[in-house]
């Protein structure tokens, strides 16, 4: 009976390619973490830009009023964030907007709802 080859020699040309076929079959895992992190970053992205938004807004309305106020409040904000219009009002001596964004999403039909900043500043009064 002759001898075929070591034990070794035989497993290694059974796993040839095996790595190729696990990385295959990751990929899409991969691929959808990737997307679902992207996802939560510009959920975390809206916050910020939805909060900075509307102070800049309250700031400029207590000064200057809500003409200024609506407009400081669009500046920043990209097309892509479906921005509506601010909600600015003077509550005492407090001047104070509200800003609604929208979170772009990767995948069509799929929608985080809106995003809420609102902000305040003191009224500034000339003596």
């Amino acid at each position: 009976m002759a001898a075929r080859g070591s034990v070794r020699g035989d497993r290694g040309a059974r796993d040839r390619g095996q790595v190729a076929v696990e990385f295959v079959g990751m990929v899409p895992l991969i691929l959808l973490l990737v997307a679902a992190v992207w996802e939560c970053v510009l959920i975390g992205y809206a916050f910020s830009l939805a909060g900075n938004a509307a102070d800049e807004a309250a700031r400029a309305g207590a000064v200057k009023g809500d003409g200024a106020c609506a407009a400081a409040a669009g500046e920043h904000i990209g097309g892509a964030w479906n921005m509506g219009t601010p909600h600015c009002r003077k509550e005492g001596d407090v001047y104070k907007a509200t800003v609604k964004l929208q979170v772009p999403v990767l995948f069509p039909g799929l929608s985080f709802g809106e995003i809420d900043g609102t902000a305040g500043a003191a009224m500034e009064r000339e003596e």
